[in-house]
């Protein structure tokens, strides 16, 4: 019999979605008279969207409704008797599916069950609040402002829970700044832009919701305070010097390695093929292909680079993450002369004739152009990017963003410097440092070992 039922369910469900809102408000009738509510409850505001002043469909909405917050409490009223907190939760969702609800049916709520549902937000209320005061008793303010935050999800105006939300939030507030990154090459720029770039990174990233407790300061808290030396190579303690005339709780220092560069040179010459197509004089269309010689070329560098960082709490100094990563990236260049004309479709590396006629030859070009032009470079876009460049070929630093974007190539003579391909490398590398700052997000400063008795008045 299962066998049966089974494959006309999808069948069933094909009817429903073409069948007007008298139907789907007759099966809402049925699906309630079984016991599925919630059924009962899609059908009938499915049969009220398409129809609102359909009055069947309306008591269909407002019978299954009110069966589902009869089911929907007595589930609460059992998971009470054993945990109150996750019964309070369920009271804001059934709450929320009222709200929700109002435009399809008024949902009436019984005075028993509004006074067990303000005695469970009550309940709950109270136990945050309490949990938030011996937290901030403790000196954990992080974990006070988010017991705080639950008291008023549950009871708005509860007590003084908002003002001591906001005192909580202000303590456990965790101010990281970025100092420049000191270079095995001696080079102040790159140290200063990778920074830059990772600070930029973490702010948009360290935000509500993810984060609730992170923040991050702008370049200009510490940069201002540096000498020029400084800028070149900062120690630890510099770092946590300029950090804590800032006002931040944690500083981020770190060096990048040395640079290691690989530079390779491809060149392609041979004859492509272009399809001409033309008119014969008896009026017939004759396709023809004709060679074309072309040299390209093409120049690929690798730059291999390392960063090193600590994440270092102001107070006391201590190491709360470490990270040491290897960083690489290729760049590619391919430059050529030739000037296409007319449609860059009619080009081909080898013709249909010659690819039918010799196909290891068509193979041995194809390897060819891919070994000099890279596997995703197609002849279609070298020739477009010849026919669209108005550049001379040589490198300027804009065109680094393309380079830190991944491109395939770009239509140029010239290579990045190895400098500017590992500010490539390691631009985006921020990931794993959000990563760590995230971990530490919500943590309290004593449960880092880091805070002492004196501190809970700072």
């Amino acid at each position: 019999m299962l066998r049966r039922i089974l494959p006309a369910a999808p069948a069933l469900l094909l009817v429903l979605g073409c069948a007007g809102p008298s139907k789907l408000a007759e099966k809402s009738e049925q699906m309630l008279a079984g016991g599925e509510n919630s059924r009962a409850w899609e059908l009938a505001i499915r049969a009220l969207d398409r129809d609102p002043g359909n009055a069947r469909a309306r008591a269909a909405a407002s019978a299954a409704g009110n069966a589902l917050t009869q089911e929907w409490m007595q589930r609460i009223h059992a998971l009470a008797q054993s945990d109150s907190l996750a019964a309070a939760e369920q009271v804001l969702k059934l709450n929320a599916f009222r709200v929700g609800a109002s435009r399809y049916a008024a949902l009436g709520v019984s005075p028993e069950a509004a006074q067990e549902e303000q005695a469970l937000r009550l309940s709950a209320a109270r136990t945050h609040y309490q949990h938030g005061v011996a937290d901030a008793s403790s000196q954990r303010p992080k974990r006070a402002y988010l017991h705080f935050q639950d008291t008023q999800r549950f009871v708005p105006d509860y007590r003084d829970a908002a003002r001591l939300a906001d005192k909580a939030y202000e303590k456990g507030l965790t101010r990281v700044v970025v100092v420049p990154f000191s270079t095995a090459s001696g080079g102040v720029s790159m140290g200063r832009d990778v920074a830059a770039e990772w600070r930029d990174g973490l702010a948009q990233r360290l935000a509500p919701p993810d984060a609730h407790f992170t923040r991050v300061l702008g370049s200009a808290e510490v940069e201002e305070q540096m000498s020029v030396s400084q800028l070149g190579r900062l120690t630890r303690q510099d770092a946590l010097s300029l950090a804590r005339k800032a006002g931040a709780q944690r500083v981020v220092w770190g060096s990048i390695g040395g640079v290691d560069a690989r530079t390779n040179l491809h060149l392609f010459t041979d004859v492509i093929a272009r399809r001409v197509v033309e008119k014969g004089a008896d009026g017939q269309t004759i396709t023809r292909w004709v060679d074309v010689p072309i040299e390209v070329l093409s120049r690929v560098r690798t730059v291999t680079t390392s960063v090193d960082y600590e994440v270092i709490a102001t107070r006391g100094g201590a190491t709360l993450a470490h990270q040491h990563a290897p960083r690489t990236t290729s760049a590619r260049v391919v430059w050529t002369t030739f000037m296409p004309e007319g449609d860059l479709g009619a080009y081909a590396l080898v013709s249909d004739l010659v690819r039918a006629a010799h196909p290891d030859r068509a193979r041995q070009i194809e390897t060819r152009w891919k070994e000099a032009c890279g596997d995703n470079t197609t002849l279609q876009q070298v020739l477009d990017a010849r026919r669209s460049s108005r550049s001379s070929g040589h490198y300027e630093r804009e065109a680094l963003a393309r380079f830190v974007a991944g491109t395939a190539f770009v239509f140029l003579q010239e290579l990045p410097p190895a400098e500017d391909l590992a500010f490539a490398a390691l631009a985006g590398g921020w990931q794993p440092l959000c990563d760590d700052l995230l971990k530490l997000d919500d943590v309290d400063e004593v449960d880092l070992g880091l805070a002492t008795a004196g501190d809970a008045q700072r």
